[in-house]
């Protein structure tokens, strides 16, 4: 039985992930390996894969710098909005990747907010992979100091030591397991990310990824772009196997006695409350209100209802919204599926519950590029494309029902049982509504996922099948003012469009303790 329920995600995962990773290695290796060794001798290409390690590193190093006081403020100390702050965390995960650059454009790009122009720099592309990873540290850390044993503390205190000392010989300590999982994902998004690079980079700071899309797309040099495929592809499969290694060794119960967080009461306190907050609201929330601010203008002159009024973007809305649609419920049938045999497939339950992570170690632009070359023929196929976007995001849902059943009480599903309901019948009357709260928000991040799609539908779409994504970068890839603006307001829309999908199938909303995982 459980095997036949994971014949479908894994004959999808062999197909969509495995068979294309199969074709570029088979692509990148070459006839005698040759081709393969020869990226390191090509100083342009070797030159892209270097600075997508500098550029994922330096972010990594920010993302740390900045987050570990961030998250010590937020479990030491109890205030107001305290839990809407660690739920607003959350919004870079819901935010389209291409609107978060538009966002950055708009705060430092030409003639942007603050009137600092960064564009042709690198530091607009690490100011990107701070923006969307910074609520990984933060979120790890203040989940380490909450298991940090109070008794511990409290004996360091009263042997003498300062509250600077207990942190560096208690919390650190404790702190560094969790924050080396949260800078491994974090290395791994920044590595694999495209939108943000495409937009941000530019030509001048392309990353491997990108480097990747121009090959295929403007150059036709296949050759040259399956073996950095399948360099980056190892890369990011040395990342991920880093990162299991660690969450294995935090999977592991320890009991503990958290400190109580205390209200601020001394000067320093409350001004390092303000501090964390303010720090937050220029990360997380300038770049967006920056769209705001620049989108402003154009609802003053008409040129906003001009953009919106246009028949390119109803067809870009409307593709938007039926690609999604059509690979949420794909999405859907493949997570339930997968989560549910790996609850019932005791004896290979948590291998095959790790085979739901393959399409977060593959990159996007690896597993387009692989159909590409896979199945030339169907590339601009309706199916493929849907296959893809699903691929994508149903890992949300796989993870996010995967927990729910874990944490289900065994003992109803046995009485149930006990009284002749059959396994459907359970599964109907007990197991769904128990884990419908989950669920729901495995599905709002899936869905806010693929709405924001971008390299899947650059390399597997049709001329006619324009989506918001794609519309945007066309926009910015035209001179004028105009172009920009028009792209501004689109990103307003794919943002807001991104925001209420959430909402309305996330419903309540999340646990301030819940961070999934999404590709950058």
């Amino acid at each position: 039985m459980p095997f036949l329920l994971a014949t479908l995600p894994l004959g999808f995962l062999l197909l969509l992930a495995v068979a294309p990773v199969a074709r570029l290695l088979a692509e990148g290796w070459g006839a005698d390996g040759a081709a393969f060794w020869g990226l390191w001798a090509d100083a342009y290409l070797r030159g892209r894969v270097l600075w997508s390690l500098t550029q994922a590193g330096l972010s990594t190093l920010a993302c740390v710098l900045l987050g570990v006081p961030l998250a010590w403020v937020f479990a030491r100390f109890a205030f107001a909005g305290r839990t809407l702050v660690l739920r607003a965390l959350m919004l870079p995960f819901v935010v389209p990747t291409l609107v978060a650059a538009m966002g950055v454009l708009a705060l430092l790009g030409p003639r942007g907010v603050l009137g600092i122009d960064g564009s042709g720099t690198p530091w607009l592309l690490i100011v990107g992979n701070v923006f969307f990873n910074l609520c990984l540290i933060v979120r790890a850390g203040v989940d380490a100091l909450e298991r940090v044993s109070a008794s511990r503390v409290a004996a360091a205190r009263t042997l003498g030591a300062t509250p600077w000392r207990a942190f560096w010989r208690v919390e650190w300590p404790a702190m560094r397991p969790w924050l080396a999982a949260a800078s491994c994902l974090t290395f791994l998004y920044c590595l694999s990310g495209f939108g943000l690079a495409l937009v941000l980079g530019g030509q001048r700071w392309a990353t491997a990824e990108v480097e990747i899309y121009t090959l295929v797309a403007h150059e036709l040099a296949l050759g040259q772009a399956g073996v950095l495929a399948l360099w980056m592809l190892l890369l990011n499969g040395a990342v991920a196997l880093a990162y299991a290694a660690i969450e294995q060794r935090l999977a592991t119960p320890q009991r503990h006695d958290p400190l109580p967080r205390r209200a601020p009461a001394r000067r320093t306190e409350r001004a390092a409350v303000l501090a964390a907050l303010a720090t937050l609201a220029v990360i997380a929330g300038a770049p967006l209100l920056a769209i705001a601010l620049r989108a402003l203008p154009a609802l003053g002159d008409g040129t906003a209802w001009r953009v919106l009024a246009e028949p390119a973007t109803h067809a870009a809305l409307w593709n938007t919204l039926r690609f999604s649609a059509m690979a949420l419920a794909l999405a859907l049938l493949m997570g339930v599926l997968h989560a549910v045999s790996a609850q019932a497939w005791r004896g290979w339950g948590l291998v095959w519950r790790a085979a739901a992570f393959v399409p977060f170690v593959v990159s996007p632009v690896t597993v387009a590029f692989g159909l590409l070359l896979l199945v030339p023929q169907w590339t601009a196929s309706l199916p493929l494309l849907v296959a893809a976007y699903a691929l994508v995001a149903y890992p949300f849902i796989a993870k996010a029902m995967g927990a729910a059943l874990d944490a289900l009480p065994r003992h109803l599903g046995m009485a149930a049982a006990t009284l002749g309901a059959s396994p459907w019948r359970v599964f109907r009357r007990i197991t769904l509504p128990l884990v419908w709260p989950a669920l729901r928000r495995g599905t709002a991040f899936a869905a806010a996922t693929m709405l924001g799609e971008f390299a899947i539908s650059l390399f597997l779409t049709r001329p006619e099948w324009v989506t918001l994504t794609t519309l945007i970068h066309q926009r910015l890839g035209r001179p004028g003012e105009a172009n920009l603006q028009a792209a501004l307001v689109l990103s307003a829309l794919l943002m807001a469009l991104a925001l209420v999908a959430f909402v309305l199938i996330e419903g309540r909303g999340q646990r301030p303790n819940e961070t999934p995982h999404r590709h950058a």
